[in-house]
C-alpha cells in the first residue's frame, strides 16, 4: 500500500489547522503509535549490494521506489520504503508510486547498479534514481535527477519509512535542519543530502507523516522534530526544483548500531560523491564476474540474465555469516504482514535445500570458494548430536521452523561428494552422522519438499539414496569400509523399492502406472486421503496428486534417463500440470496447490480445506528441471531455458511462480508467464537458470554424482 492511500481517510486540512492554531509544530508528532507497519510487495526488480563484506547495506527495488534494505544482516531488513512526493505547491501534489510511469533498467550490465526512471502521466516532470552501496562502508547512495518537463518549478519531497531491526512499530525519530534520524534498541538510521534539505519533519503514520501534511494544503507546514516507539515515517524537503540549475541532488541513507555511526557513514560517502562510490561499486562486481568461467555458449542469447543470476546468488550471501545465502531478499504475501509471522520471515532464511541449489549454480559457474562457504555453513548449523540439518534457520544458524525433511538431510551429503570434501574430519563429524539420520529417520520423511505433506516422495527418496551412495564413498575413502557397505546396502533397498512404495498402476489420471507426488503409506494403489492444505480438499484420494519430483531421480542417477516409468508419469504429469504460455512452458507444483494469489491477483491467505480461495501458479524452475531431464535423454533443452530467461521481469529478476492462463491471467498487468506477486528474486529460479546452462554445455546434467550414476544408470561418467 502506499502513503498515498493513508491520507485518504482523514481529514488532513483540518488536522493541519488544529496543529498550527494549538502551537505544536515544531514538537514531539502527534498520533503514536501510527497505522500498523507492513512490508512491501514481494516481487522486486532490483536488488543489490557491494561485493565487500565491509558494507553491510543490501537494497531492494519494486513499482518505482526503493523497497526493504537490509542491514546488518539479510534476515534483517531496516527499512520498509523510501520514495519521492512532487507538488507545484499550489494546485496538485503527488507521489510518484501513483502518478508515473515506472521502468528500471540495468546501469551496468556487469553490475548490480539499478535506475529507476519515473515519468509522470501528466507530462510534468521526470525522476531519474540511481542506486549503489558504498563499498567501504554501511551506506546506499541514490543519484537523483528530477527534471521538470514542463518549464515550470516544483518541489521534491523525500519520504522515508524506517523499519529497523526488523520492526517498524517501536523505531524512534529525530529530525534535523539536515538530517533524518531514526533509530530503535540494535539499530539506527540517518538520511542526509547534498545540497542539504531545505525542511524536515518526522511523525507517525497515517495521522503526522508528511504525506497526510502535504495532501491538505499542498505545502510543508509541519516540522515535527521527533517521534518516539512507533511506526515512525519521516519527510524532508530537497532543494531542488527541476529546472535548469537545480535538477541534481545525492540522497545518503547511513546506518550503524546508533545514529551516531549512521550519520558518520553517510556523511563519508557523500564527501567522497556518488561516481567515485558507483566507480568503486561497480568495480568489485567486474573484478568477481572476472574471477569465474567465462560464460557458456547457451547463455549467450540471455547474457544480461545469466550475468544478473550469478551476482543475485552472489548477494544473497549473508556478509557477517559467511556461506548463509538467504532463499529471497522479500516476504511475499501475508508472510510480511504480520499475520503469520511478526518479525518477518521466512524467505530471508536459509534453507539447506535452496542452500544446495545455490552452491551446485555456483559450482558450476566456477565460484568453488561460494560453494565451499555453503557447505561450511551447513556444518556449522547442522544439529548435535543426531546430524540432522534444521528445516530453516536465520543466517547466524539458530532454528527457525522445527519440522524435519530429509531431502534437506540428505543433499548436504551429495554437496560435500561434489566438493571432494573426503577428509576424515567432515566424515566422522558430519558425513557419517547425517547418514546414520537418513538411516534412522527414513525412507518416509515427515515433510517433502513442498513443506506441508509428509511420506513416501519420490523426489526425497532419490535424495536419500544419493546421499548415502556418497556417503558410502566417503566412508570407503576413510577407511571405513564396512558403514560404505551397510549406506549401499540400505540404499539400493530403497532404490529398488522406489516404484512399489510411489507407482500407482490403478490411479485415476492415466490407464498405465506413474509416479504420485507422494504417499501416505508406501501403497500407491490404496485410496489413502489426507488434506492438501492451502485451501485444497480435505480428503484426496493420494492417487489423484501428481507432481514434477521424481524427476529428481533422473537428476541424481538414481534412475537411468530412458527408465519408462519415468516417461509415461511425465504424460500424466504435463496433463495435470503443464501451463504453455507465450514466454515457454512451465508447470505447477501438484494437482489443487493452493500456494498463490486469489484469482483476483490479490495475496494469498490462510483459507479453511474445501475453499480454494488460491491458487499456486506455474514455476520457472520447473522449466529447468524439464531441461536437464531434456538432456540426459538427448533431447534439446535450449528452450527451457529461454523460457525461465523470459519469465524474468526488466531487472532480469526470476521469480518463484509466473501466471499460468487462470485468472487474472489475461487482464492488464497478470500477463501469462510473467511473474506473479511471489518473491522475486528466488535464489532458487537463479541457480537453477545457471545450472542449466551449464548443463546445456555439457550435454548432461553437471550436478550429477557420477558416484550414484555409475551405481544405477547405464552411464557412468568418471
Amino acid at each position: 500500500m502506499s502513503f498515498s492511500n493513508f491520507g485518504t481517510h482523514r481529514q488532513v486540512v483540518a488536522l493541519a489547522t488544529l496543529l498550527v492554531l494549538s502551537g505544536c509544530l515544531g514538537a514531539n508528532a502527534p498520533g503514536k503509535p501510527g497505522a500498523p507497519a507492513v512490508w512491501t510487495p514481494a516481487n522486486k526488480d532490483g536488488f543489490g549490494t557491494a561485493r565487500s563484506e565491509t558494507s553491510r547495506v543490501w537494497y531492494t527495488l519494486a513499482g518505482g521506489e526503493l523497497t526493504e534494505v537490509y542491514y546488518p544482516s539479510l534476515d534483517s531488513p531496516s527499512v520498509r520504503e523510501l520514495s519521492f512526493i512532487v507538488s507545484d505547491g499550489r494546485t496538485f501534489t503527488e507521489s510518484e508510486l501513483d502518478a508515473t510511469e515506472h521502468r528500471v533498467e540495468l546501469a551496468d550490465a556487469r553490475s548490480l547498479t539499478y535506475r529507476q526512471v519515473n515519468t509522470a502521466r501528466s507530462g510534468k516532470y521526470r525522476l531519474t534514481k540511481t542506486y549503489v552501496t558504498d563499498p567501504e562502508r554501511n551506506t546506499l547512495l541514490i543519484d537523483v535527477r528530477f527534471e521538470s518537463l514542463s518549464g515550470e518549478p516544483y518541489s521534491l519531497y523525500v519520504l522515508y519509512d524506517p523499519s529497523l531491526a526488523n520492526d517498524g512499530m517501536n523505531d524512534s525519530a529525530s529530525s534535523e535542519d539536515e538530517a533524518l534520524l531514526a533509530w530503535d534498541g540494535t539499530a539506527a538510521s540517518v538520511v542526509l543530502a547534498q545540497p542539504s534539505f531545505d525542511k524536515t519533519s518526522s511523525g507517525y503514520l497515517g495521522s503526522s507523516d508528511g504525506w497526510s501534511d502535504l495532501r491538505g494544503d499542498h505545502g510543508m507546514d509541519w516540522g515535527y522534530r521527533s517521534a518516539a516507539n512507533g511506526n515512525v515515517v519521516q519527510m524532508a524537503r530537497l532543494r531542488v526544483n527541476g529546472l535548469d540549475s537545480r535538477q541534481q541532488v545525492t540522497l545518503a541513507l547511513g546506518f550503524g548500531a546508533v545514529p551516531r555511526e549512521a550519520r558518520e557513514a553517510a556523511r563519508n560517502s557523500l564527501q567522497l560523491g556518488f561516481e567515485q562510490v558507483a566507480q568503486r561499486y561497480a568495480e568489485g562486481w567486474h573484478a568477481w564476474l572476472d574471477s569465474l568461467s567465462p560464460a557458456p555458449a547457451s547463455a549467450a542469447p540471455w547474457r544480461e540474465t545469466y550475468d544478473v543470476s550469478l551476482m543475485v546468488l552472489a548477494a544473497s550471501e549473508d556478509k557477517i555469516h559467511r556461506g548463509a545465502f538467504i532463499a529471497s531478499p522479500s516476504m511475499p504475501w501475508v508472510w510480511g504482514t504480520g499475520e503469520l509471522e511478526n518479525p518477518s520471515g521466512p524467505y530471508h532464511l536459509v534453507w539447506s535445500r535452496d542452500l544446495y541449489q545455490i552452491a551446485t549454480g555456483l559450482l558450476a559457474a566456477g565460484d568453488r570458494a561460494g560453494a565451499e562457504r555453503s557447505l561450511d555453513h551447513l556444518f556449522q548449523v547442522q544439529q548435535k548430536p543426531d546430524g540432522s540439518f534444521p528445516q530453516n534457520a536465520r543466517v547466524d544458524g539458530t532454528p527457525h521452523w522445527t519440522s524435519l525433511q530429509l531431502d534437506e538431510v540428505a543433499l548436504p551429503i551429495v554437496l560435500a561428494w561434489q566438493l571432494g570434501r573426503f577428509e576424515q574430519a567432515t566424515y566422522t563429524g558430519h558425513i557419517q552422522k547425517a547418514a546414520e539420520f537418513l538411516i534412522t529417520q527414513g525412507p518416509s520423511t515427515p515433510q517433502e519438499r513442498w513443506e506441508n505433506q509428509g511420506g513416501y516422495s519420490p523426489g526425497t527418496l532419490a535424495a536419500e539414496i544419493a546421499g548415502l551412495i556418497c556417503a558410502a564413498d566417503i566412508a570407503r575413502r576413510n577407511g571405513d569400509t564396512a558403514n560404505a557397505e551397510r549406506y549401499e546396502k540400505i540404499a539400493d533397498t530403497w532404490q529398488a523399492q522406489v516404484e512399489a512404495w510411489t507407482v500407482t498402476s490403478n490411479g485415476p489420471l492415466a490407464s498405465h502406472p506413474y509416479y504420485l507426488r507422494l504417499t501416505k503409506d508406501g501403497n500407491p494403489n490404496a485410496g489413502t486421503t489426507y488434506s492438501l492444505g492451502d485451501g485444497g480438499p480435505s480428503a484426496i484420494d493420494q492417487r489423484q496428486v501428481v507432481d514434477p519430483s521424481f524427476l529428481e531421480l533422473v537428476r541424481l542417477g538414481v534412475k537411468p534417463a530412458g527408465d519408462a516409468m519415468i516417461a509415461r508419469s511425465l504424460e500424466v504429469v504435463d496433463a495435470q500440470l503443464k501451463a504453455d504460455t507465450p514466454n515457454g512452458p512451465f508447470w505447477r507444483r501438484y494437482n489443487l496447490d493452493g500456494y498463490g494469489e486469489m484469482a483476483d491477483g490479490s495475496q494469498w491467505v490462510i483459507s479453511e480445506p474445501n475453499t480454494a480461495r488460491t491458487f499456486g501458479r506455474a514455476w520457472p524452475i520447473f522449466a529447468g528441471e524439464r531441461g536437464e531431464y531434456a538432456l540426459t535423454v538427448g533431447q534439446p533443452a535450449e528452450g527451457y531455458l529461454a523460457a525461465m530467461a523470459r519469465s524474468g521481469n526488466e531487472g532480469y529478476m526470476l521469480p518463484e511462480q509466473v501466471w499460468d492462463g487462470r485468472p487474472p491471467s489475461g487482464q492488464p498487468g497478470f500477463s501469462t508467464g510473467e511473474g506473479t506477486f511471489s518473491a522475486t528474486p528466488l535464489t532458487w529460479s537463479h541457480a537453477q537458470f545457471v545450472r542449466l546452462a551449464w548443463s546445456i554445455q555439457a550435454g548432461y546434467p553437471v550436478e550429477q554424482p557420477s558416484v550414484v550414476a555409475c551405481r544405477y544408470t547405464p552411464v557412468c561418467r568418471k
